[in-house]
């Protein structure tokens, strides 16, 4: 016997999964209005005032979107073709912590604000109105992030050494004084990361000129640290742009090309 219509894996995959027939564009556009709206309620809900006015309102689109996503999550593992492939990958995870809030909220009240992560979902919108040079410079980005990772943390715990050194001298030059606020290492260890990072929140400030001097020292040497990782991730990002591709690959996420294809089918970049 012929399985419904409605059944078939593979077209509910197509409609699901790609945008490329009118059904399933038509399919990601729904779901970017409700990821907008279910973001929408969670903001309004925060508003005493609002939330209190349209409360009745807020409850039923709140219903009619949790039962939305729980369907559409379970229509992705019923219809994928590697299920437990699906329910571990990246968007697999984020689709799942962003149908749980709901349900979660019973036990936790603020588990519920979890919601907006269904805003990076949004990603799914450079497929659907195939902005793929948009998505490959994305690509490009977060493989030299990953690849500048090693050369990040060397440069973080450096930081994180001279902090530590500068507000130990700080409190050494403060500390004892009338009125002074660097009252323990914690304390002025936060003020030199708020200094270097040129923050400047203003809540903990020297009294002693000394001190005043080597705040100003602080915060001049911020401007010249906070440039070296834009440096080790903008190398990174020009090696990447002309490595050579290889054979058989996309040149950009190193996946399987055919012949054929004039643009890789998995990060968009054109072949």
């Amino acid at each position: 016997m012929k399985k419904p219509h409605w059944l078939e894996k593979e077209e509910l995959y197509n409609i699901i999964f790609e945008a490329d027939t009118p059904a399933g564009r038509l399919f990601d556009i729904a779901l970017m209005v409700a990821i907008s709206l279910s973001i929408i309620i969670s903001f309004i809900e925060t508003i005493p005032t609002l939330a209190h006015t349209f409360q009745f309102v807020l409850e039923i689109l709140e219903y009619v979107l949790t039962f939305f996503f729980t369907v559409e999550y379970i229509a992705r593992v019923y219809c994928s073709p590697r299920p437990r492939d699906y329910i571990f990958s990246f968007f697999g995870i984020i689709d799942l912590l962003a149908t749980l809030p709901p349900y979660l909220s019973y036990l936790l009240p603020n588990a519920r604000y979890m919601i907006l992560l269904r805003s990076i979902r949004f990603i799914r919108i450079f497929r659907v109105f195939k902005l793929f040079s948009f998505l490959n410079e994305g690509y490009v980005l977060m493989h030299s992030l990953r690849k500048s990772l090693t050369k990040i943390a060397v440069y973080f715990l450096f930081v994180l050494i001279l902090v530590t050194c500068l507000g130990t001298l700080m409190f050494m030059v403060e500390s004892g004084r009338p009125g002074t606020q660097f009252t323990d290492l914690g304390t002025s260890v936060y003020w030199a990361i708020v200094t270097m990072t040129t923050v400047g929140y203003g809540d903990i400030t020297p009294v002693t000129p000394i001190g005043r001097l080597l705040s100003a020292f602080v915060m001049l040497l911020g401007y010249t640290i906070i440039a070296v990782p834009t440096g080790i991730v903008t190398a990174t990002i020009i090696d990447e742009t002309q490595e050579k591709p290889k054979d058989g690959h996309c040149p950009r996420c190193d996946a399987k090309i055919r012949k054929k294809d004039h643009y890789c089918s998995q990060c968009g970049e054109k072949l």
